[in-house]
């Protein structure tokens, strides 16, 4: 597969977590065997005031290349310059949001809110598409409400203006992330479309996505929440990984986290991150008790290393 002049080894793609995908999480997952990782939502607002925060999200490293980084905004204007400025680093995707159904980015009309203004979706794709050498893909879902499925149209539209891939979600607006994703909804993208189709939806092992991509002809799928304390989701398939291989992959995200960051300044995010590596796991509740009850992340390091 290819996205413009990427080369994909592996179908199997990190999506962009807000609070999750930082370079840390990225950079174990591609370790793993994620064919790229998408970033967090980085606004295009914040990108162009080039506000510190925000130039903080742009941290990458080269063995996580190729890398694709994700804005938000409703601003055509707005968005273009943001992609000239992230151009400017080593980025080798630029991601377009137009399928997060939260609140805070609803209100704003970003998010999945664009795909009720297609002519403004349109504009700005071709803003960023026009403002940047990279390729370009686009998030979406499947419609505002199951009365308005319209990503078909929507992801022809998107392809017209510049998008170089599309990645489809196959839920609503209005579902959420509840109730079951819809592949009719890809199959029918992915006739709609010439450019690669990314499927995205509940993936929660290899058989699911090679699932997917059959019935629906979608040429790689994307892995969410079912990642976060389960890097190794990308290569092989451990349907029930031991204790020991958790906390292998649980010690090299920590030593990410250290590497790129000040650790104790992310302990209440390392906490909720390593408490899942123990999920559905006979003795998880305890460890993950063990875990929440420390304070520092000098404590949390010794408490895992501990365990073996």
């Amino acid at each position: 597969m290819h996205i413009g002049t990427i080369h994909l080894k592996n179908p199997f793609i990190l999506a962009p977590l807000a609070g999750f995908s930082d370079i840390a999480f990225r950079m174990l997952c591609r370790e793993y065997g994620a064919g790229f990782c998408v970033s967090e939502m980085i606004s295009s607002h914040g990108l162009a005031y080039r506000q510190e925060k925000t130039i903080e999200m742009l941290q990458s490293h080269p063995d996580e290349r190729p890398i694709s980084m994700q804005l938000f905004g409703n601003d055509p204007e707005i968005m273009g310059e943001a992609a000239a400025i992230l151009s400017e680093y080593p980025v080798d995707i630029i991601d377009i949001n137009m399928g997060c159904p939260v609140k805070k980015v609803i209100k704003k009309g970003s998010g999945s809110a664009l795909m009720k203004t297609p002519v403004l979706a349109g504009q700005i794709i071709r803003k960023v598409a026009d403002n940047t050498k990279l390729p370009v893909t686009v998030k979406i879902r499947s419609g505002w409400t199951h009365q308005n499925i319209n990503a078909p149209e929507f992801a022809a539209m998107a392809q017209d203006h510049g998008a170089s891939a599309i990645t489809l979600h196959a839920r609503t607006w209005s579902d959420g992330f509840s109730g079951k994703p819809d592949w009719n909804v890809i199959a029918k993208v992915k006739k709609a479309i010439t450019v690669p189709l990314i499927g995205n939806g509940d993936i929660t092992c290899r058989e699911d996505g090679q699932a997917m991509m059959k019935k629906t002809g979608c040429d790689a799928v994307m892995i969410g929440r079912a990642a976060i304390g389960a890097p190794w989701i990308f290569g092989e398939n451990y349907s029930s990984p031991s204790i020991p291989f958790r906390l292998k992959a649980l010690k090299r995200h920590l030593q990410l986290i250290e590497q790129f960051f000040t650790a104790e300044k992310v302990v209440a995010k390392c906490k909720n991150q390593a408490g899942r590596y123990f999920k559905g796991v006979h003795s998880g509740a305890s460890i993950r008790q063990k875990i929440y009850e420390t304070n520092t992340f000098a404590e949390l390091k010794e408490m895992i290393e501990s365990l073996g």
